[in-house]
């Protein structure tokens, strides 16, 4: 007999039981970025300073890969839906495969960096300093990205507490295992930024056996090390074709906000330092969204695996209301304590206190309008990753941050005058037509190519 379809309140429940460990691992994983931040700045300014740079570099060449990775959730959660093991497995072995791939050749200019950050203008310090660590940072890339097609695995098949547990072990081991090495603690070596750069590559090997290690006891019937070696083309292919664009989406994203810190450089240091601590602010409540729609792009995967136009609907209204919910909430509190939350980054005898404060609040009132389009965006590239669309995502997305937002950024902060509050305002215009599109795409594609229905069996 056909399933009945799930109602409003159990997708809202099913959302709720996805999306939740996967926002907390999201900050967990945000948190690592903090604390390697905080220790390096307590080691050395100049460790500091080479690691950040070197870390944007990596974070540049990691969010493109883990395109591929993110190609699995959809792929996974249909096959899974359908049972069919075999599909599932093949589409998590190929990405596998081709992060490997993409790895090892992106990885090669990482071995000879110094000349390449002389070259973009760095001092001698800064560049023998960043290319210390990122000879090292780099070898963790092909773990890294193996983690995340496992974890993307996972997350399709809704097992979502091993991966906050497993992020929150990696974050607290990272924090030990800085103390240890960069500080040269408990007998090691002072290594200083070469230390951090050990400690994260440890992380992530170990982090690639615990999570292998949990998906082949708890989920056996996967089979995920059966003929390893096996290429299957088309396979590969279908996650190439997905993953690529993913990956692309994702760069260009990162790209425009390096671009608006590059223009807020131009204004002035202390606009800069208040753009840094209000997209910090942004970054942080962002990750719930990131999470519902991680959560959104399952949910419509298993829909489109059973064939069910009505769960998809359903769940894209759910999670799309509870992203709206949360975004009305950090609105209520950017609004409100603007100053109590600018604060907290700011030192109280800072001689700029006063004007990082006065910049940083008008900022924040904008990072409130930031946030709905932002959510807004992310969720409908979601609901299309999981409907296995995104090709014209990736269009839209280029021509939203980079045709719109980057020019109308700076028309608006420098011929127009209107300086950190128009820069962030050519962000919000950006974003409000990524957001229109992506939507008016994921739900114009719902009334014109509904799903077939299937009949489902008990």
């Amino acid at each position: 007999m056909i399933q009945p379809a799930q109602t409003y309140p159990q997708h809202f429940k099913a959302a709720l039981v996805l999306g939740v460990p996967l926002m907390l691992s999201n900050l967990a994983q945000f948190m690592i970025h903090v604390t390697d931040t905080l220790m390096l700045g307590w080691y050395d300014v100049t460790a500091l300073a080479a690691a950040t740079l070197a870390s944007s570099l990596y974070f540049v060449m990691f969010i493109l890969g883990a395109g591929f990775a993110q190609a699995v959730t959809p792929l996974v959660a249909a096959a899974a839906e359908r049972g069919d093991v075999t599909t599932a497995r093949r589409a998590t072995r190929m990405a596998v495969w081709l992060s490997v791939i993409y790895g090892a050749v992106i990885s090669l200019p990482f071995f000879v960096a110094e000349p390449i950050l002389l070259a973009i203008g760095q001092t001698p310090a800064v560049a023998s300093a960043g290319a210390d660590y990122l000879w090292i940072v780099i070898l963790g890339l092909i773990p890294a990205l193996i983690v995340m097609v496992l974890k993307a695995f996972l997350v399709a098949l809704e097992m979502t507490r091993m991966i906050l547990w497993s992020t929150i072990a990696a974050a607290v081991l990272n924090v030990g295992l800085n103390y240890v090495l960069i500080f040269g603690n408990f007998g090691a070596p002072e290594l200083g930024i070469q230390g951090a750069a050990i400690a994260s590559v440890t992380v992530q090997v170990l982090t690639v056996i615990v999570v292998l290690a949990y998906i082949l006891r708890r989920l056996p019937q996967y089979q995920l090390l059966r003929n390893p070696w096996r290429p299957d083309p088309s396979v590969m292919a279908r996650v190439f074709t997905l993953g690529l664009p993913i990956g692309l989406t994702s760069l260009a994203e990162g790209g425009l906000f390096t671009a608006s810190a590059i223009m807020m450089g131009w204004i002035g240091e202390i606009p800069l330092a208040a753009h840094g601590i209000a997209l910090q602010l942004a970054s942080l409540t962002f990750m719930v969204h990131i999470a519902l729609s991680q959560a959104a792009t399952v949910r419509a995967g298993r829909a489109v695996g059973r064939r069910d136009e009505v769960g998809l609907r359903r769940g894209g209204v759910a999670a799309t209301a509870m992203s709206g919910v949360f975004v009305a909430i950090t609105i209520v509190v950017f609004l409100a304590f603007p100053e109590p939350l600018i604060a907290l980054f700011i030192d109280a005898d800072a001689a700029a206190r006063t004007e990082i404060m006065l910049i940083g609040t008008q900022l924040l009132a904008l990072a409130a309008l930031f946030q709905l389009v932002d959510a807004a965006q992310v969720m409908a590239l979601g609901l299309l990753r999981g409907v296995q669309d995104t090709a014209v995502p990736m269009v839209i997305a280029a021509i939203s941050y980079w045709v719109i937002a980057v020019p109308v950024s700076y028309v608006l902060a420098f011929p127009l005058g209107w300086g950190p509050q128009g820069l962030w305002l050519g962000l919000v215009v950006g974003l409000f037509f990524a957001a229109v599109a992506l939507q008016l795409r994921f739900w114009n594609g719902r009334r014109r190519n509904p799903l077939t229905p299937l009949a489902q069996t008990n």
